[in-house]
């Protein structure tokens, strides 16, 4: 099978490559928050390539007066079909399910341009993945779609097969349930930063009443490890004693491998990565209560399947405002100090 075009190819592009290179990050970006998975995205990319480029082998003489509509309508379309395999294998999935993080290189600098910083941060957080997980395939690309990406209703519906009624429909029925399980309040980058890092260093360094006193009572802990590495809970983890237990055990597992931190930003969020040697360990994410001074709950993503792109930095990379690196045991150590 075909793979779709890469930036990287040294052939002179058709016309066809270039106008599907230059909307792919879209693509992307919609795909995946559709999905909540690379590999899948990337499938459905390819998927989209083939079905551009054929059309356009058949009728090159066929004028797309919109390119960008044509190729999100394939994308979209495409997404759903999968969406239906996805389903099914996730019956099978050991433990919870959490979307595959997407982490930021090692001393990425910001976007300046608008159209690239939004491409860049359009993926919406880890935690909001996790709740769209729980809307139908529908409601799910017209929330992406509205809400995400600004597309008007009528758009939508154009691009889903849908009246603009039902598109309507479709959107309330999305906003009523995301707005339910999701505060309005966002926490300040900062106020995040400063929550992540303790939290870290008290799991780490085991410091029970330091983790006590950041935990909301009502927390939730969710452990993907895909049946691949243990300690993780086969369910979500709710409440503060249940949550400190599970959380020490899997510090208590991961202290002897000579762990590497490093504070990333995954899926536009600060965040945590743990690394054994060269090798991706673990994904740590937080979701805090409204006032930002504890943490509501604890993504954790250990399934190595889900790790394959996230890339350790280079030595000269680890001191920048976009990474901070140091031992687990560091972490641990300063808990206790």
């Amino acid at each position: 099978m075909s793979d779709s075009p890469s930036p990287q190819t040294h052939e002179q592009p058709t016309a066809a490559t270039r106008q599907f290179m230059e909307h792919r990050e879209l693509l992307f970006a919609i795909v995946y928050n559709m999905l909540g998975g690379v590999a899948d995205t990337e499938d459905v990319l390819q998927d989209t390539w083939l079905s551009w480029s054929g059309s356009r082998d058949r009728s090159p003489e066929r004028h797309i007066e919109n390119p960008r509509a044509y190729l999100v309508r394939v994308a979209v379309n495409h997404a759903l079909t999968r969406r239906a395999a996805i389903s099914r294998r996730r019956e099978t999935y050991m433990g919870p399910w959490l979307p595959e993080p997407l982490v930021a290189a090692a001393g990425e600098e910001p976007a300046t341009d608008a159209a690239e910083r939004t491409l860049r941060t359009e993926s919406v957080s880890l935690a909001m993945l996790v709740v769209l997980e729980s809307l139908t395939p529908l409601e799910r690309a017209v929330f992406v779609l509205n809400e995400v990406f600004g597309y008007a209703h009528t758009e939508i519906a154009e691009i889903i097969d849908r009246t603009p009624a039902a598109v309507r429909q479709l959107a309330h029925r999305a906003r009523g349930h995301v707005h339910a399980r999701r505060p309005l309040y966002e926490a300040h980058p900062r106020v995040r930063r400063e929550a992540t890092e303790r939290f870290v260093e008290a799991t780490l360094g085991g410091d029970i009443g330091a983790l006590m006193e950041i935990l909301a009572p009502d927390v939730t802990v969710w452990t993907d490890a895909g049946g691949k590495r243990r300690p993780a809970g086969l369910r979500p983890v709710h409440g503060r004693d249940k949550a400190v237990r599970l959380l020490t055990a899997g510090a208590s597992r991961g202290a002897g491998q000579h762990l590497d931190l490093r504070y990333r930003r995954v899926n536009g969020d600060d965040a945590a990565v743990l690394f054994a040697g060269t090798a991706p360990y673990a994904v740590i994410v937080l979701d805090l209560t409204p006032e930002g001074d504890r943490v509501s709950g604890v993504y954790v993503v250990t399934n190595p399947d889900k790790l394959t792109h996230v890339h350790p930095a280079k030595a000269a990379e680890t001191t920048g405002t976009a990474e901070t690196t140091e031992t687990a045991e560091t972490a641990g150590k300063r808990a206790d100090a």
